[in-house]
């Protein structure tokens, strides 16, 4: 219970950017004799100096609740809504329901949370098994058939909540150390999601001589909008996209809320009374509390974590920064010094430089490959969250630059033939919601729609570590698949996008049903929701009434 109310707490938050599902790949295809490294991003659970485990996002709901009696529940619960209610609303002082806030929800992370300068509170990191295992490994040269390369075999590891600096120091020793094991002059890397903060973190300060190629798949270093937007005074639900992504989170297996709640929130938003207390809040509430509690969210949940501040973008930096630790002067700005530094650091030395950063990953001859995803709701707790994204970041961050519609919508017809008669037809996606070529690198970036960010193919793995290892630049021209390829979870296949196979989302974003202009339009809406919502209840309590009979 106690667990359930830190999640509704922090629910602008509690949000991974995914543990990886990863597929097999046939290492027969490797393309030269260059050994992979593989990075990813936050799936490693992570432990304590005595072994325990103190974080892994699956099983954050994973809890102990019968462990708590009612007085610990209640306490937690009158802990923030006591000065909330008394001293907050009755006499506009906010600070000390701040101050419990981030007290009750910091207990949800506990050791997880790093402490004002950004380091572990004890010993926290890696299990001793991993580490041993990727040490282990480390040490064995496993070429197989013309390739050395085997998914898992060259794994980096690490504590992703760290310093993307101080890890790419750490990167930098396994680079060596694969080198030596393999007698290979260079390595290619395959980055994904927080990785990729690690990689451009150290390219920043070790430069490109080691790699023979670098791709990112599903990247955030140059920034998303579910992280950056959220603590930057840019956070907003939206009722409607919250069905569409439940709904995508059901379809790809995730979990499963069921048609009664997601009906129900329908009905919610269809009836107004989403926009209602949305529109009493902010009136009464929200501008006087946003920067308080956007603070005390983000400190007790993800945000004494450098890299997660990795992926905050360039533009909201500054403003994150005021949001979360106040102005210059501040006492939360004196209280972490050490962690702001870490992030200003990182801000000047990687965050600023991403264009030249990438820009010399090719001008040093190294090949580089780039896969965004997309065809799923993005996680609506953010201003962007109509984007076409892969549920964390958008297609536009994901590619360096692409253009792109948005849910709602497609490329216009004008915008279109303006770019036929430029010669980049190629460049758009055959379901009118991608232009390519507005890309920093259009012609070695792929698309991939069907998959989220947290499920990492077999396909769009193959692509990535053939181009890391290729003993040339491969470019979209070189897959079977070409720049726009089409997924299929339930049957696990890949195809070339059509205008025929290009429709993959399971739900239809419409702006008119979200947002009825008329009258007329906001009843049916309503009338139409009611009635869903009485059909869902009714099967509901049918089931409970009649369990045999609905079995039989």
């Amino acid at each position: 219970m106690k667990k359930v109310m830190a999640l509704l707490l922090t629910v602008s938050l509690i949000f991974t950017l995914g543990v990886p599902a990863m597929a097999g790949i046939d290492a027969s295809q490797s393309r030269s004799q260059i050994p992979v490294i593989r990075i990813s991003g936050d799936g490693e659970p992570l432990y304590n100096e005595e072994g325990e485990r103190i974080m892994h996002f699956r099983g954050l709901l994973e809890g102990k609740d019968e462990e708590e009696d009612n007085s610990s529940i209640y306490s937690s619960i009158i802990n923030v809504l006591g000065p909330f209610l008394i001293e907050g609303v009755l006499f506009d002082n906010w600070e000390p329901y701040y101050e419990n806030l981030q007290t009750e929800i910091g207990e949800l992370f506990g050791d997880a949370l790093l402490d004002n300068n950004g380091n572990p509170v004890s010993g926290t990191g890696l299990s001793e098994s991993r580490i041993s295992f990727m040490n282990t490994r480390k040490y064995e040269d496993r070429k197989l058939g013309r390739g050395y390369y085997e998914i898992g075999d060259y794994w980096f590891n690490y504590d992703w909540r760290l310093d993307p600096l101080a890890i790419a120091d750490d990167f930098k020793d396994y680079v060596d150390t694969i080198k030596e094991t393999t007698g290979s002059p260079k390595v290619a890397i395959v980055a994904s999601c927080l990785g990729t903060n690690v990689v451009t973190a150290y390219i920043a300060k070790y430069g490109t001589d080691d790699i023979h190629g670098i791709c990112f798949d599903g990247g955030v270093c140059y920034g998303s909008e579910v992280l950056s937007e959220t603590i930057s005074g840019k956070f907003r639900l939206d009722g409607n996209a919250i069905e569409r992504v439940l709904m995508d989170c059901a379809n790809y297996g995730f979990f499963d809320v069921g048609s009664f709640v997601l009906s129900t929130i329908d009905l919610l938003e269809a009836s107004g009374m989403l926009d209602a207390a949305k529109g009493i809040t902010k009136e009464y509430i929200y501008y006087k509390v946003v920067e308080g509690v956007t603070s005390a969210l983000a400190l007790s949940t993800f945000f004494t974590w450098p890299n997660y501040w990795a992926a905050v973008t360039a533009e909201d930096f500054d403003t994150a920064l005021n949001y979360v630790f106040g102005k210059e002067g501040s006492e939360k700005r004196t209280e972490y010094a050490g962690l702001i530094e870490k992030l200003e650091n990182y801000d000047v030395l990687v965050r600023q430089r991403i264009p030249e950063i990438m820009q010399s990953i090719k001008d040093n001859g190294v090949n580089l490959g780039i896969m965004a995803k997309y065809g799923s709701q993005m996680i609506p707790v953010c201003e962007s969250s109509d984007m076409v994204s892969d549920q964390i970041a958008s297609v536009y961050r994901a590619s360096y630059g692409a253009t792109t519609s948005t849910v709602y919508d497609v490329l216009s017809d004008e915008y279109i033939a303006q770019q036929e008669e430029k010669g980049l037809e190629r460049y758009i996606s055959p379901d009118r919601q991608i232009d390519a070529s507005t890309c920093m690198f259009p012609d070695f970036t792929w698309f991939y729609k069907g998959a989220t960010h947290s499920n990492w193919t077999s396909y769009e793995m193959k692509i990535m570590y053939d181009v890391a290892t290729a003993d040339r630049q491969l470019t979209v021209d070189d897959f079977e698949w070409g720049q726009f390829i089409v997924y299929d979870n339930k049957t696990d296949t890949a195809h070339k996008m059509t205008e025929e196979n290009c429709k993959t989302e399971i739900w239809e974003a419409d702006k008119e049903k979200d947002e009825p202009q008329t009258p007329f339009g906001r009843l049916f809406a309503f009338i139409k929701s009611t009635i869903n919502w009485l059909k869902e209840l009714f099967v509901i309590v049918s089931e409970k009434l009649f369990p045999a009979k609905q079995s039989a």
